[in-house]
C-alpha cells in the first residue's frame, strides 16, 4: 500500500494524491464528496484512473535530455505546457474566493484558465482581480436566449476569446452521495452539520463571515429575495436548456466570433460533426465520471477520436489526470492539451493560489522527468510509439 505524506503543509507533498489525501483531512464531509464523488457506483469515476493505468510507456534509451521541450501551440498562443485548468463549478465551497486563486495560480505560469458558468467568482470579478489572465469561459446553453445572450456578451466585453459549450450536463447525474449528505436541496443532514463544526480551519477559511458564496455569474439574473445560494441553484436548475441539439450548437457559432469548443465529446462520430459544424477544437471527457455512470474513459476514446480528428481541430481531454505521465499518455494518444479539475482543486483547497501552483509545478516536474526517462524529451515528436497498451485497449466504435 501507498504511503502519503500526512502532514498539512501542501509545500510538502510529493504528488497530487497527497494533495488529495490533504484536502480530504481538511475538509467537511459533504465538501469533499462534492469534490470526489462520481454518479452511481462511481465505475466511470474509477475507469478514468485505471484507463490510463492501462497505458504503458515504451522508452527509447541512448537519447540526450539535456533539454526537454513541453511547449503547446493552442489558437495562436503559444503555452509552456500542454495543460489548461479546466471549468469547475461552486469553487468557492472549497476555499473563499478559489477561481481567482486558480486564476492566478494559471496566469503566472502562463496557461489558461476556464471559468463555469456556475462559478462563485463572476467573469468581471476574474478579470479584475487578474487581469493578464488567459480567461476560457464554460457555457450551460440556458433556456432563456437573453440570460444566455448577455452571459456571452459579458464573456466578450472581458476578452474571452475561447468558449466551451458543455453538451453532457443538461440534466445532472444520479450523484447518490449528493442525495446522502442533503436532507432538502442546500439542507445538509444533521450528521453532515455536526461534522462541519469538526472543521474550523474550514469554517473560517470558507464561511467566515458572510457563509457560503453565492454563483457570481448568475446573481443578477436572480430576482430580489432569492440571491441566495438556494435561489441559484434552483435557477440553474430551471434553466439548463434540454433540449441542446446540433441547431442548438449551429446557432451558437454563428453568435461566437472566437474560437468555440464542444465538451462532453466520447463518439468519433460526434467529433467528425464538430469538425463540419466549424467547431475549433472539443474537449473529450464524460465529466469527470459525474454523469453517466458506466462509459468509458476519456482516455479509452481518445485514440479512435483522434483517428478521425485530428489536425482537423484542436482535441483536449480531461477526467483522472494525476500524473505528468498521465499527460505524456494522453498527448501520445493525439491530445493537443488537458484540462485539469480535480487536480488543482486538490491544491487551492488546502493552499489558495499557492497550493493550486503547487499542483500545477507537480504536474509539470513530473511530465518534464517522464519525457527524459521516455527517451522522447520533446513533446511535439511524441506519438503512439511511445505507449504500449496492456490489459485493454482503448475503445474503438464501429
Amino acid at each position: 500500500m501507498r504511503r502519503y505524506h500526512s502532514g498539512t503543509d501542501f509545500r510538502r507533498a510529493h504528488s497530487i494524491a497527497e494533495l488529495a489525501a490533504m484536502a480530504r483531512r481538511r475538509l467537511p464531509h459533504f465538501a469533499w464528496e462534492y469534490l470526489e464523488g462520481g454518479a452511481e457506483e462511481e465505475l466511470t469515476l474509477a475507469r478514468n484512473r485505471q484507463g490510463f493505468s492501462d497505458i504503458g510507456l515504451l522508452p527509447r534509451t541512448l537519447v540526450s535530455c539535456l533539454k526537454t521541450h513541453t511547449q503547446r501551440s493552442l489558437f495562436g498562443t503559444e503555452l509552456p505546457l500542454p495543460i489548461a485548468i479546466g471549468p469547475t463549478g461552486y469553487n468557492g465551497m472549497l476555499y473563499r474566493d478559489a477561481d481567482l486563486h486558480l486564476a492566478k495560480a494559471a496566469t503566472e505560469r502562463g496557461l489558461p484558465f476556464t471559468l463555469s458558468t456556475v462559478s462563485t467568482s463572476s467573469l468581471e470579478q476574474v478579470v479584475a482581480a487578474v487581469p493578464e489572465v488567459n480567461l476560457w469561459f464554460q457555457l450551460y446553453c440556458l433556456r432563456d436566449p437573453a440570460v444566455q445572450h448577455d452571459l456571452l456578451q459579458r464573456a466578450k466585453a472581458v476578452g474571452c476569446k475561447t468558449l466551451l459549450l458543455t453538451s453532457d450536463a443538461v440534466l445532472l447525474g444520479n450523484r447518490e452521495w449528493d442525495k446522502r449528505n442533503f436532507v432538502r436541496p442546500r439542507q445538509l443532514s444533521l450528521r453532515n452539520k455536526l461534522d462541519v463544526l469538526r472543521h474550523p480551519r474550514w469554517m473560517q477559511q470558507a464561511l467566515w463571515p458572510n457563509g457560503l458564496p453565492i454563483l457570481g455569474n448568475v446573481e443578477r439574473y436572480l430576482p430580489e429575495g432569492q440571491r441566495t445560494i438556494a435561489g441559484a441553484a434552483h435557477f440553474i436548475g430551471s434553466q439548463m436548456d434540454t433540449g441542446l441539439d446540433w441547431q442548438a450548437l449551429a446557432r451558437l457559432r454563428e453568435k461566437w466570433p472566437h474560437q468555440l469548443i464542444l465538451k462532453g465529446v466520447l463518439h468519433p462520430a460526434d467529433a467528425e460533426k464538430a469538425i463540419a459544424f466549424g467547431l475549433d477544437g472539443i474537449v473529450v471527457s464524460n465529466h469527470g465520471g459525474r454523469q453517466l455512470d458506466g462509459v468509458p474513459a476519456s482516455i479509452d476514446c481518445l485514440p479512435a477520436i483522434a483517428a478521425v480528428a485530428k489536425g482537423k481541430l484542436s482535441i483536449l481531454l480531461d477526467s483522472g489526470v494525476r500524473h505528468g505521465t498521465d499527460i505524456l499518455k494522453a498527448c501520445a494518444l493525439g491530445a493537443d492539451t488537458v484540462l485539469l479539475g480535480r487536480a488543482t482543486l486538490y491544491g487551492v483547497a488546502v493552499g489558495g493560489q499557492q497550493g493550486a501552483g503547487h499542483a500545477l509545478d507537480l504536474l509539470a516536474q513530473e511530465l518534464r522527468l517522464a519525457l527524459s526517462l521516455l527517451g522522447q524529451p520533446d513533446l511535439s515528436q511524441l506519438d503512439r510509439h511511445g505507449v504500449l497498451l496492456t490489459t485493454s485497449s482503448p475503445l474503438t466504435v464501429s
